[in-house]
């Protein structure tokens, strides 16, 4: 402020030295009404009024200076974000009840982008959409203030994604490896086990130094309790945050929940920490923003859908990054949910966001049906990542896993009708049979890097070729307690170096050997 008088004079005695007309008086009386209309000029108090009130939508008219996304106060105390500037009134989104607000109620500029509070307190806490504490522990200090929408990173920015990130899912991990830093959809229809995968991801994240956040979009409160009860029993919750907007609360909430997340994500990044971020589930986001628009009277675009829809996630998944050394060389990996319906994934809003992220993964109602957990389309999952997420130990004993199955579910399809089958049919067959049945786990239990190496090994090389299907799952536990028992060299070597040598693997084979012996 102090500049702004001090050039404003100067500018005022340059001019008038010329003239000869300037005088003392004169240079006063500009500072005076410079220092009277400063904060006028300036907008940081500029008020308005409601001229229309509803369903959490506020029409306010006298603020010309807003910005589109800027934190305003009502007189009540209610915080809104600017969503719609129009010509003569802007569009503000209530976070809050509008009780005792009416028309002509007086609205405030803040001159702040809407954002939120973060720090390391956050950690093991259940917040909502504005960062409050909603699990009775207590008020969570602030260090920082991040802002809830907030530009990518460039390419510049950034460097590769080579560094895997474990969902300690069998199927996962040797198929579809995710990396640090990627982004990667699960998709499928309801009750098909999606949450379920993501819950076993943060579960699988204890010691590997990545903190978690789980967004809670439209969810029931009593499921959102359930995830987090089930995180605190894994010893999970130290390292997560739950952002939770429940059903319950209003569109606005739902809407800002995923960039509220996301700005929690990138406080702990900018920290130099790699972070995993689940959204549980952007179709109910859609929907949210879909509701939101239609208050706003925005015009609708494709299929009835606001036609900025794909912008609204976009702008979202791509804050998902990984970050080189000179920018504090942390990670963010996304893990947003869609949910299909009869498992279309041609729709709307599953083809924006297939189109959006690095990959997906494709959950079947049938399969699940069927007893395959997790209920994994190998044909129509992928990660376009790759093996450049993968440990080599893993690339190498994963092999041609993915085209064994898919050799087998054709072979499966064209068998099912003949009663003579050869020898080499019949054992593509067995060897699928048993590849589906080892590929299958039970809930919340995520399985270490060393382990699905092993056990993937042991199938590749036939070593679970003559186990009877009904026994696989008893005989992989066992052969897993015989290696921890007599084989902890070969897990820290795998555990430590991350590649399998000839050597290891001969050290393997010799294990395995032994306990079929």
């Amino acid at each position: 402020m102090k500049d702004t008088l001090q050039t404003k004079a100067t500018e005022y005695v340059e001019n008038s030295a010329g003239v000869n007309t300037g005088s003392k008086s004169d240079i006063i009386s500009v500072l005076k009404t410079e220092v009277r209309d400063f904060d006028v000029k300036s907008g940081a108090t500029e008020t308005g009024f409601i001229t229309r009130l509803g369903d959490g939508i506020a029409r306010v008219y006298g603020m010309n200076s807003v910005m589109y996304g800027e934190l305003v106060e009502f007189e009540t105390g209610v915080r809104g974000i600017v969503q719609n500037l129009e010509e003569k009134s802007v569009g503000v989104v209530l976070l809050g009840d509008d009780h005792g607000l009416t028309e002509g109620s007086s609205v405030i500029r803040t001159g702040k982008r809407a954002g939120i509070g973060v720090s390391d307190e956050l950690l093991g806490r259940v917040v909502d959409a504005l960062g409050a504490p909603i699990d009775g522990l207590g008020q969570i200090k602030a260090d920082d203030y991040f802002p809830i929408e907030r530009e990518a990173p460039g390419v510049i920015e950034r460097k590769p994604v080579s560094v895997p990130l474990q969902t300690g899912i069998l199927a996962i991990d040797s198929m579809f490896p995710i990396g640090r830093g990627q982004r990667e959809l699960i998709i499928g229809d309801r009750q098909t086990g999606k949450t379920s995968i993501a819950v076993d991801t943060i579960i699988n994240q204890k010691g590997q130094d990545v903190i978690c956040i789980y967004v809670a979009i439209g969810q029931k409160s009593s499921t959102v309790a359930q995830i987090v009860n089930t995180l605190k029993k894994y010893g999970a919750m130290d390292y997560s945050v739950v952002v939770a907007a429940s059903a319950s609360d209003p569109a606005p909430f739902q809407y800002i929940s995923p960039y509220s997340g996301t700005a929690i994500a990138e406080y702990f990044m900018s920290k130099g920490k790699d972070v995993l971020i689940v959204y549980d589930d952007l179709s109910k986001h859609a929907v949210a923003y879909r509701a939101m628009s239609l208050l706003l009277h925005r015009p609708p675009g494709r299929e009835a859908y606001p036609g900025d829809v794909f912008y609204l996630h976009s702008r979202l998944l791509e804050r998902s990054s990984r970050l080189d050394d000179e920018h504090g060389g942390g990670s963010l990996t996304a893990l947003p949910i869609i949910e299909t319906l009869a498992g279309d994934i041609s729709a709307y809003i599953p083809t924006n966001v297939i189109s959006i992220t690095d990959g997906q993964i494709f959950l079947e109602s049938e399969l699940f049906n069927s007893g395959l957990r997790p209920a994994v389309n190998y044909g129509l999952s992928v990660s376009r990542v790759g093996g450049a997420a993968q440990t080599k130990a893993m690339k190498k004993a994963s092999g041609n896993l993915r085209i064994d199955l898919a050799q087998f579910k054709e072979m499966e399809i064209f068998t099912q009708f003949s009663s003579e089958l050869d020898q080499s049919t019949t054992d593509l067959l067995n060897h699928g049979h048993m590849l589906t049945e080892l590929l299958k786990q039970p809930l919340y239990n995520p399985l270490p890097h060393y382990e699905q190496v092993i056990l993937l090994y042991a199938a590749q090389h036939g070593f679970f070729k003559d186990i009877p299907l009904k026994e696989l799952r008893e005989h992989r536990t066992d052969l897993m307690n015989y290696i921890r028992s007599y084989g902890q060299d070969i897990i820290s070597e795998i555990e430590e170096k991350k590649v399998l040598t000839d050597d290891l693997a001969e050290r393997i084979e010799k294990i395995l050997t032994a306990f079929e012996e």
